[in-house]
């Protein structure tokens, strides 16, 4: 990753360079979010082909292919979402080149840097320390429509995995099950802790993986390395094992909403324990739109990385 994001910020004109770079210590690093918005950095649709390719080089090398097909489908969902929604050619509401790379500090193996790739329905943020990458999180990935109703596209499911598990999952349940797995019969309309700078919940609810049959764990596994996964193996590898290491009998599984996969009825559900939380919400726009994201409780952006580094080598 140092290697790939030196050789893009090389790339770019002084211009471009003075919109994608920020000291390290800037609160813009901070300021993620996952709505068409304006935003920092220098976006796709300022790049040259080359350029792009470069910037497209970083997430190759932080995401699995997996991983990496859907951050791209979800750029070019933009496409499809503009003609249904019937804007006019010219209007750049929805835009695929509107996908911003910043970039935080000097990217070296001495000092702490980051980046971010992020636009509508895509916020992804690494941050690296002394050369190795501490957080991967928090990460972003929504699709509207979930699924595509019409058109060249017809049916296409980005995130179909994460809805079909999450599903086979819920409807294993036996009803003393169910009580203690499902928390609300109306989903929430938006994943609980939006774009927080930490996430917060009061408490963790639902079932506990040690409440399960051994079925039903190797579904919640299965489910939670679908998030996981997206990752290149390393990344992958390592939130897994943190994951493990805080204890996968103290993680609760949470349904709300309807249990039932039909568009326009929403449901929603997370996975909670220590270290991780991850949220799927599908209840917008007649339950036909996706968010979901993974924060990890204990090193968002790094910080807690970060703090022991700046404890061990102190910086003016």
């Amino acid at each position: 990753m140092l290697r790939v994001v030196t050789t893009f910020l090389s790339s770019l004109t002084e211009e471009q360079r003075k919109k994608a770079t920020f000291p390290f210590g800037d609160e813009e690093r901070f300021n993620w979010h996952f709505v068409p918005r304006d935003r920092k950095g220098v976006p796709l649709k300022e790049m040259t082909p080359a350029q792009q390719k470069m910037a497209m080089a970083i997430l190759q090398t932080a995401l699995s292919n997996q991983g990496y097909q859907k951050a791209k489908s979800i750029m070019e969902m933009e496409v499809i979402l503009k003609a249904i929604e019937k804007h006019p050619p010219e209007n750049t509401y929805r835009d695929p080149g509107k996908y911003y790379f910043s970039v935080f500090g000097q990217p070296s193996e001495q000092e702490p840097w980051g980046c971010r790739i992020e636009g509508h329905h895509l916020s992804l943020n690494f941050s690296s320390a002394t050369g190795s990458l501490v957080a991967e999180t928090p990460a972003f990935m929504g699709s509207n429509p979930a699924i595509v109703p019409d058109g060249p596209e017809k049916g296409k499911q980005i995130l179909k995995e994460e809805a079909t598990l999450g599903f086979n999952l819920v409807q294993s349940f036996n009803p003393e099950q169910m009580k203690k797995a499902l928390i609300n019969e109306v989903a929430p309309n938006e994943i609980v802790t939006s774009n927080s700078r930490k996430a917060l919940l009061e408490k963790p609810e639902g079932i506990l993986f040690s409440e399960m049959t051994l079925k039903q764990q190797q579904l919640l596994k299965d489910l939670l390395n679908v998030y996981l996964n997206k990752y290149n193996s390393e990344l992958a590898t390592d939130l897994r094992a943190k994951v493990e290491k805080a204890g996968l009998s103290k993680t609760y599984f949470a349904w709300a909403g309807s249990q039932t996969p039909e568009v326009g009825k929403a449901h929603y559900y997370r996975i909670h324990n220590p270290v991780l939380l991850i949220e799927y919400d599908n209840s917008q726009n007649n339950a036909n739109h996706v968010h979901t994201v993974v924060r990890d409780l204990t090193n968002d952006f790094g910080e807690d990385a970060l703090q022991a580094h700046y404890q061990k080598h102190p910086h003016e």
